[in-house]
């Protein structure tokens, strides 16, 4: 790869890096918000490396052509046929080097979406066990009512608490709709630890309602645990008696 493509590329993928994390926060589409800082710094290197070696190429090309008049006295060399095929790898090596660039025009004219029920139908749902188990591990619930809850709170609790704390507490969940595969529909939310490739998936299976939402359109469900004997797996989804279901826009940063 020719060090002016080097260059142009690293200019790209900075500029792109910095379009999703400096100038607007659609970053939080692929990794936690907290890596904020450190995708700006990345981008800024990125571009200053870019700049750099574009500069540099550019200079090195100059004194190379200098060099070459002063020594030929302006004559054209012949090229020879070992020369003619290194030329032509080098040829081939830079069109496959476009094709990174593929990345960055996705990013730039596509903004692929946060994932949501497309990826939520194909992943079985995640309640992960608290250490230590058992109800020791779940603090107190506060005694609001309703009860705001994140979704992934409210999975973990309703299948590992043996105390049954949420046995006739009403609570609100936010997520996105997703089908049922037995019919019905799904709250959802996914949780992220570093990007969207490692998300996990929670679901809550939503009764008492006449028909299922659209896909993916984001609701505030208000309801009370309805314990249907999930308990004590990870796989597990737990249900939910809706009482209230409103729907709501996607808030700023779709991950839990």
């Amino acid at each position: 790869m020719r060090r002016e493509t080097r260059a142009l590329l690293l200019i790209l993928f900075g500029a792109c890096t910095l379009r999703i994390s400096l100038f607007d926060t659609s970053y939080v589409r692929y990794v936690r918000e907290s890596m904020r800082p450190y995708l700006i710094a990345s981008g800024l290197l990125l571009v200053v490396l870019g700049v750099t070696g574009a500069a540099l190429a550019v200079h090195g090309q100059l004194r190379g052509r200098a060099g070459t008049d002063a020594g030929t006295g302006g004559e054209r060399c012949r090229e020879t046929p070992a020369q003619g095929r290194v030329q032509g790898h080098a040829h081939g090596g830079l069109r496959s080097a476009w094709l990174l660039t593929l990345p960055v025009l996705a990013v730039f004219l596509i903004a692929p979406p946060a994932l949501g029920s497309y990826t939520a139908q194909r992943s079985d749902s995640t309640a992960v066990a608290p250490s230590g188990g058992g109800s020791a591990a779940f603090p107190p619930l506060p005694k609001a009512d309703p009860l705001t809850m994140t979704l992934a709170d409210f999975t973990v609790r309703a299948v590992w608490d043996d105390s049954r704390s949420l046995a006739g507490r009403r609570v609100v969940l936010t997520g996105f709709a997703t089908p049922a595969k037995g019919g019905g529909w799904h709250l959802t939310r996914l949780t992220i630890s570093c990007c969207a490739a490692d998300a996990l998936t929670h679901k809550v299976l939503i009764r008492g309602t006449t028909s299922a939402p659209a896909a993916d359109t984001w609701l505030r469900v208000e309801g009370v645990w309805h314990p249907n004997g999930q308990t004590g797996r990870e796989d597990a989804i737990p249900e939910l008696d809706a009482k209230k279901v409103t729907r709501v826009t996607q808030p700023h940063n779709p991950y839990a």
